[in-house]
């Protein structure tokens, strides 16, 4: 999985939004410690975090698996534009069997395929589906027809855009250890993505625990 900071909104935009609120721009120290700390004490400890919706982050995110996504999607205030499988399916009719399961075709699999090592039955069965998939390719069907055989632990890649109140929340519940592992990582690093400037905003929401 890698994560990429595409944009990001210059922080000045949500100090301008809070100051305009109470017409306080004479207290500004031009983005200094003095406004830092005000988005800080405004959006995290008062609360009144619609300020935070100015802020807003563009991350492309390569490699997840279908069930991650599926997840990730649940998280309603983002844009979500995912790499599409129906023009995409090209790419596994090339490909000769996946079986039987020896080294070389479980390394060809990980091309299209999350797979989590610590079921060696699921991680079978994942590619077992894969084969499927290729076969109903390779028969003629078509992609529009042949994706319903899709594991959910296909690759997918797709470009996420989310305010900085959103990220609070997502970060919030899917760092946390009782989330599914692979969005666990996906948390960790768009946290570890952000710009440095930014991090201070969401580092209480993120869990301590490490992976």
């Amino acid at each position: 999985m890698n994560v990429t900071l595409l944009f990001n909104t210059p922080l000045e935009v949500c100090i301008r939004a809070i100051r305009t609120c109470w017409d306080s721009f004479h207290k500004s120290d031009n983005c200094g410690s003095v406004d830092m700390e005000l988005v800080y004490r405004v959006g995290n400890k008062n609360k009144h975090k619609s300020v935070l919706e100015h802020l807003v982050y563009s991350f492309e995110i390569v490699d997840i698996s279908r069930a991650c996504l599926q997840e990730l999607a649940r998280h309603r205030m983002a844009s979500l534009s995912v790499k599409s499988t129906r023009y995409t399916l090209k790419e596994l009719r090339k490909e000769d069997s996946f079986l039987p399961l020896n080294n070389e075709n479980i390394k060809r699999a990980e091309k299209y395929l999350v797979l989590n090592k610590q079921s060696e039955l699921v991680d079978s069965a994942s590619i077992n589906t894969l084969e499927s998939l290729r076969i109903a390719l390779h028969s003629g069907i078509g992609n529009d027809i042949a994706k319903y055989c899709l594991p959910e632990s296909y690759k997918t890649q797709l470009v996420y855009t989310i305010n900085a109140r959103s990220l609070q929340n997502f970060l919030e519940l899917r760092s946390s250890k009782n989330a599914l592992h692979e969005i666990r990582v996906l948390a960790f690093k768009l946290f570890d993505a952000l710009p440095d400037s930014h991090k201070y905003l969401f580092s209480d929401f993120i869990s301590p625990s490490s992976l």
